[in-house]
Order: structure tokens, then C-alpha cells, then sequence
């Protein structure tokens, strides 16, 4: 993960602004099975595949969204990320999750669609980001875990590495 930073932080149009802190959480949603067309949702309980690590990085950068995207892809290429299976185990998984305002680019939609539901997601953004506003439903991050902390699988499996904080 740190590679990852320091890879988007060499970057001559991007800067670093903040990193939060790692959370380490459970695979989550759907993942076809192998041999079986039928998606099964993961909780992870027989460790079938590793935890995943999760943190959110806010950038400063002259790129458009779809350049963004683009740089995000090569650095994930570059550490040896192959793209096998949907929602499946992989080495790195950088995405753009706010830019400005909405936008759908040519293959992927800013702000995610299920962003809000994620708390892989908002936990580490809220770290960063908490009184940021999300540009299509209009509450903060921060409201935005408030509104979902009684959903059990939001909270679910995700936990805080204190004692880790990524530094470029």
C-alpha cells in the first residue's frame, strides 16, 4: 500500500495531501465461485482468502477524473495486479471515490454508487475527509457512517490498525 502511495506521490501532476490510517477488514459482497456461475457472498469465515487492507488518500492534481483513473490503473498494473476475477483477491485495488462533483467516465462512475455503504470505505475516508460532503446524496462522510452504523454487515469485519498510518 505504501508503494502504492509513494507511486502516485512521484507523479509530477499529483501531490499527496493525506493518507489516514489502515483498516484491515474481511472480504465482502459478491464473488463467483469457483466451477459455479452463482455469485456467493463472502463473511469470510473459513478464511478461504486473506483479510484486505484499506486506506484513502486525498490528492491534489491538475488531471481530469478520466486521467486520474488512468494513472490509478498503471501504478496497480505495475505492482503486478492481473485482472482474473470480479471482487476476487488481488495484490492492490486503487480507486477514485470523490472528484469534484458526480461524474460517469468512460467505464466507471465517481462517487461510486455503493460508496455510502461501504465502511471499508468511509471509515478510512471519514480519517481524512470526515466533513466532506458526498455530491449526490449531500450528507457528510461522517453522516454518512452515522446513517449506516445500525446495518450489521457496514461495521462488520473492518478494524482500525491504529498503530498504522501510511507516511510519504
Amino acid at each position: 500500500m505504501l508503494e502504492a502511495v509513494k507511486k502516485l506521490n512521484s507523479k509530477p501532476d499529483i501531490t499527496v495531501k493525506k493518507v489516514s490510517h489502515i483498516y484491515e477488514t474481511d472480504p465482502v459482497g459478491p464473488r463467483s465461485s469457483r466451477g459455479s456461475k452463482q455469485p456467493v457472498l463472502r463473511n469470510n469465515t473459513t478464511k478461504d482468502e486473506p483479510d484486505y487492507f484499506n486506506a484513502a488518500v486525498e490528492v491534489e492534481t491538475v488531471l481530469d477524473a478520466q486521467e486520474l483513473v488512468g494513472v490509478c490503473l498503471d501504478i496497480e498494473q505495475n505492482m503486478g495486479r492481473v485482472r482474473t476475477e470480479q471482487w476476487g483477491p488481488r495484490i492492490i485495488d486503487i480507486d477514485l471515490l470523490l472528484y469534484g462533483d458526480s461524474c460517469q467516465l468512460s467505464d466507471v462512475t465517481v462517487p461510486h454508487p455503493l460508496m455510502h455503504t461501504r465502511g471499508f470505505v468511509l471509515y478510512p475516508l471519514s480519517d481524512i475527509a470526515a466533513d466532506m460532503v458526498h455530491p449526490v446524496i449531500g450528507l457528510t462522510i461522517s453522516q454518512l457512517i452515522s446513517c449506516q452504523k445500525s446495518a450489521i454487515s457496514f461495521q462488520h469485519g473492518v478494524r482500525k490498525l491504529n498503530d498504522l498510518k501510511l507516511v510519504v
